[in-house]
């Protein structure tokens, strides 16, 4: 397995749509980075929001998350309250290889913050927007900007094409198209 360059990331959105829509160079100056680095890709967060709130007093459950424990929010910027986190998603649809798995780690200006990015890998042949958790770890008000970087996906080629895909198993998080909450399949 080899960790790929800006050039093959380049290649691949282009050529296959790895990548939509695709920044083919790093844009900074007054915005937090995004866009193609060189052994990675700097996302953006979209302007819609979910942000977690309390005020139902419920229980976090995975196997049974409550939609109401979120306020909804679009907008160019979102607060994510103290000790809290919000949900989003990216402004680029990606499609992985068969042969590619991603990891997500955050960008150092948020990380320098106290602002925690977590997103899993994307699995061989998963698509769609990518929905991210945002994490403030402080005891303030954090603020987040749409249209801007939140975190660098790196992309690792493996010498073989795995044996069964994220497509394959028809994985519930396929061809996500906003924001999804957690869900469990019930078979």
């Amino acid at each position: 397995m080899s960790i790929k360059s800006d050039r093959w990331i380049r290649r691949m959105a282009l050529e296959r749509d790895m990548i939509n829509p695709f920044c083919e160079k790093q844009v900074a100056g007054g915005v937090i980075s995004y866009g193609l680095s060189s052994y990675g890709y700097d996302l953006r967060v979209a302007d819609e929001f979910k942000i977690f709130t309390n005020i139902n007093a419920t229980v976090v459950d995975p196997k049974n998350f409550d939609e109401r424990s979120f306020v909804t929010v679009q907008s160019e910027c979102a607060i994510i309250p103290p000790n809290s986190f919000a949900l989003a998603r990216s402004v680029e649809y990606f499609k992985i290889p068969r042969d590619v798995l991603t990891i997500c780690v955050g960008k150092s200006t948020y990380a320098r913050c106290g602002i925690i990015v977590n997103v899993t890998p994307f699995e061989p042949e998963w698509e769609g927007f990518v929905t991210l958790e945002i994490s403030n770890t402080t005891p303030l008000p954090a603020k987040i900007y749409a249209n801007e970087g939140l975190c660098q996906i790196v992309f690792f080629q493996s010498d073989e094409p795995c044996e069964v895909s994220y497509a394959d198993r028809k994985g519930k998080y396929q061809a996500q198209k906003g924001i999804m909450l957690p869900k469990v399949n019930r078979k």
